[in-house]
């Protein structure tokens, strides 16, 4: 142990770049594949003509826990081919089968034994195909993509798979379409070919070719497959009509026409997936459906930024990684920001109607997509390409007015457009991309003006591997445009993302008049990737005038960030532990002003144990914080230095029963703020084919500024702040019940509590001032008082009120639950039967009382109920 702790001292010590250690490869493996003619039957039994020809291979080699040494048990396989399909054929032998674990759950779960076979079909050496099937015959598909280091487990294509036990272990066949996978046509090439299997019991990984554990990317090194030279590659054409019926229940409103407490409805409409090439892919829906979705979870936010939301419509989470154009840097906030953030696509309406007492309005919750396609592959030079068009509606609130119905557009008819293309050279060492976005709407005849009417995007990346991958270059460089009215641009000019009008900022101009804003950023990455010890050098920036949000994603602009990380990886198993990751880095923020907005330190340590339990600690420090957007538009601001500590402990999920907890506290300086989370994690399984989770979480903000909003007297502006005493309570449960591998049951429930109570309100009167308590007055009793749900400042005491804010105390309450049966009768084919239950409740008060507050939210008012029933049949044209 402490032989340990000195060397994960040395790591937070000396340079990395001095460190030349790097990965080292095998000769590559090669697998001659065979044609037959007769199709094997695929039912996990080895008995076929096609599998009589042929030698087993095996000679498999362990990576995890120990990399290169014999695994605990042996595997065998055969590949063979007709005009149509590849088959596969794995023979898992195990000297304990009644050990073997058999965990029947939805498909791409990949819990369980498991066996698993890898196609670089385009021999590109950083795109992988990998089929998957269960000891309990779920199957499991993925894309890898950028030598493994992204992953895409939503590509779910047309392939069939069984599995079986034998008194000898268990055996495995796939037939996999050829239509669904991506080559050159007469190709002289091999594949990239690997195999690979997973031991539940012993946590361990065994591949037919040894890939090093610290090796710098996955797909470059795999093995290869030969013999498929003479196949044609087979281009696909599926069409999937669906059809869906819902009924919608819920309290209804007395004198309001829309809300009449039962809205049915209908809906049909076709997804299509076309072979352009036998490289190139069309996929295209027409008037699409998303009802079966699950809904976002509940939050509460009190920034001025927006939430990002995680996609979750099958039509663009599908290869999101070849149209990704990512500007951001690692994970969390700053990780998001990306020229496409695909829920701007069918968003909900960014306006609302002007109504007049006596009015009600119905608004649409989402706008309608008439139609959206997109292109994707990779042509046999190495061109990747994803190109992507969606238009969605005008849509309009309809008003009543005493009988008489007019309508108003809240989202006008929108086309966006998308373009991304990279290309490789030097056997994928050297990757050269660009990508281009356009977002145009129709404002004839709207009162939407304040939204831009055209914003487009473009940019240029580049990658270049050194040293056999070890070694790393990444850049890129994007410019922004928005075009609109003045109000339009006037409105983006004082946005969040930078707020032009700040007094202090010198360097900004906020112009009324303008009609277009342009801006770029930029992106810088070296370091060391390979072997166990890593670097990276990182720098961000995005300018003043940079805007995405039209089409991407992206919280700041006028932002300068430099990085350096470093981080050591333990991949053998050594003392009590089975892996062993430690990460830290050093960061500074900046403004284009030359301002210093933060400087930070950060570490964490990621831990498997040999019992298979998982620990991690980390946190952080920021000191000489400047906030510019502290005040929402006002000067510049110091905030006190600030800390965090996170922690988490995870018992064995290969168990009946796991659990685990998470935790993180976050100080600020100054009695500045004071932040607690907790959350537990509890996973029971019964029985193989159920599992039932909890997640219960709470957490606690007692925060001395928290912006209530701004005044002004006398012509000068007020920034007024409160102290707040929130506290949010949660609880997911979700239940996955499988019937078979093709008919699931799911149930996700969450009840959601948060209150946030405002005190000791105050004004920022001296914000750079050197003592925290001198930057800003809090009332006193003489100078607010609060009235009829409002307080009132008189802040010279004058006995006149200056001006007045509305209470700003809430309660928020939801309920959102959603029961999908989902069985997949066809390949390709599915019957959904969907119940979702929502409830709400909003007091403005901020008393956090739980039993109060749920039984106010199932009590209030009745529960909005949805049921839906939608059933695709795909139709294989070829």
């Amino acid at each position: 142990m402490i032989k340990s702790l000195i060397l994960s001292a040395l790591i937070f010590s000396v340079p990395a770049w001095i460190l030349t250690g790097q990965t080292e490869y095998l000769p590559k493996k090669v697998y001659e594949a065979y044609r037959t003619d007769v199709s094997p039957v695929i039912n996990g039994v080895f008995d076929d003509a096609a599998w009589q020809q042929g030698a087993w291979a095996g000679d498999f080699t362990q990576n995890e826990p120990y990399a290169d040494r014999p695994p605990s048990q042996q595997t065998e396989f055969k590949v063979a081919f007709d005009d149509m399909y590849l088959y596969v054929a794995i023979k898992a032998l195990d000297s304990a089968p009644d050990s073997i674990t058999q965990r029947m759950s939805r498909r791409d779960n990949g819990e369980g034994d498991m066996v698993f076979i890898i196609f670089d079909s385009y021999h590109d050496l950083r795109t992988g195909f990998i089929f998957g099937v269960s000891s309990a015959g779920v199957r499991f598909d993925m894309i890898m993509s950028d030598n493994g280091r992204a992953e895409d487990p939503t590509w779910d294509p047309i392939w069939r798979a069984k599995a079986k036990l034998h008194e000898w272990g268990w055996g495995a066949e796939m037939k996999i379409p050829f239509t669904q996978l991506r080559f050159k046509k007469n190709a002289a090439e091999v594949w990239g070919f690997e195999v690979a299997r997973q031991i539940f019991r012993e946590g361990e990984l065994s591949l037919w070719h040894p890939v090093p554990r610290n090796a710098p990317g996955f797909i470059h090194a795999l093995g290869e497959l030969d013999g498929l030279q003479e196949i044609e590659p087979r281009k696909q054409l599926d069409l999937t009509p669906y059809g869906v019926a819902s009924l919608k229940r819920y309290e209804p409103e007395e004198g309001n026409p829309f809300a009449t407490g039962t809205d049915p409805g209908y809906k049909i409409g076709l997804d299509g997936k076309i072979g352009v090439t036998n490289n190139l892919t069309l996929d295209f829906t027409i008037n699409p459906d998303f009802g079966q979705v699950e809904a976002d979870p509940s939050q509460v936010n009190l920034t001025a930024f927006e939430t990002f939301f995680e996609e979750k419509r099958p039509f663009f989470i599908e290869g999101k990684s070849i149209t990704s154009f990512n500007v951001g840097l690692g994970d969390g906030e700053v990780g998001n920001d990306n020229l496409f953030y695909s829920r701007r696509i069918g968003r909900r309406p960014q306006g609302y109607p002007s109504l007049e007492d006596g009015e009600y309005a119905s608004v649409p919750k989402f706008t309608p997509i008439l139609g959206a396609a997109k292109l994707t592959g990779k042509t046999e030079n190495g061109l990747s390409v994803g190109v992507m068009e969606a238009l969605t509606a005008d849509t309009k609130a309809t008003i009543d007015s005493e009988g008489i119905e007019r309508s108003e557009s809240v989202e006008p008819l929108t086309n966006y457009s998308l373009a991304r293309v990279q290309k490789d050279f030097n056997k994928g060492n050297t990757i050269i991309g660009a990508a281009v976005t356009s977002m145009i709407r129709k404002l004839d005849g709207t009162n939407l003006e304040y939204l831009h009417k055209n914003a487009s995007t473009a940019g240029l990346d580049f990658t270049q591997y050194f040293r056999e991958r070890n070694y790393t270059l990444n850049a890129a460089l994007y410019l922004s445009n928005v075009q609109g009215t003045a109000e339009a641009i006037s409105i983006t000019q004082q946005s969040s993302a930078r707020y032009f009008q700040r007094p202090d900022a010198g360097y900004l101009t906020f112009d009324a008049t303008r009609t277009a804003l342009s801006g770029m950023g930029g992106k810088l990455q070296f370091g060391k990737i390979g072997g166990n010890w890593n670097f990276l050098f990182m720098n961000v920036f995005k300018s003043p005038g940079l805007e995405l949000n039209d089409m991407g994603y992206m919280q700041q602009a006028d932002n300068l960030l430099n990085v350096f990380w470093t981080g050591y990886n333990f991949t053998e198993p050594f003392s009590i532990f089975r892996s062993l990751r430690l990460n830290n880095d050093v960061y500074m923020m900046s403004d284009f002003g030359g301002q210093i907005g933060a400087i930070g330190y950060e570490y964490n340590m990621n831990a498997t144990f040999k019992n298979f339990w998982n620990a991690g600690f980390g946190g952080g420090y920021n000191a000489h914080q400047v906030s510019n957007r502290m005040l929402r538009g006002g000067p510049a601001m110091y905030l006190p230095n600030s800390g965090r500590i996170h922690y988490r402990l995870f018992t064995d999920d290969r168990k009946a029963v796991s659990a685990g907890f998470f935790g993180n506290f976050n100080r600020g300086a100054e009695h500045y703020y004071r932040r607690n989370s907790y959350t537990l994690f509890m996973t029971v399984r019964p029985m193989n084919n159920l599992s039932i989770s909890l997640r219960p979480s709470y957490s606690s903000n007692n925060d001395e500024l928290q912006y209530v909003t701004q005044r002004e007297m006398n012509g000068d502006a007020r920034y007024l702040f409160g102290k707040i005493d929130q506290k949010v309570l949660s609880m997911s449960l979700r239940i996955n019940y499988n019937i078979t591998p093709d008919l699931t049951i799911q149930y996700w429930g969450q009840p959601f509590t948060a209150s946030g109570e405002y005190t000791d309100f105050k004004r920022i009167t001296d914000p750079k001032a050197e003592r925290f308590t001198d930057r800003y007055q809090l009332f006193t009793d003489r100078q607010i008082s609060y009235v009829d749900g409002s307080y009132q400042v008189d802040e010279n005491e004058d006995m006149n009120m200056d001006y007045s804010f509305r209470d700003p105390d809430f309660t928020v309450n939801e309920w959102l639950s959603n029961l999908v049966i989902r069985w997949e009768f066809v390949p390709g084919s599915t019957a959904y039967l969907v119940w979702s239950q929502t409830r709400d409740y909003y007091a403005q008060e901020g008393g956090f009382g739980v039993w109060d507050n749920m039984n106010d939210m199932f009590t209030d008012k009745k529960p909005t109920n949805t049921f839906l029933v939608k059933l695709s049949y795909r139709i294989n044209v070829r």
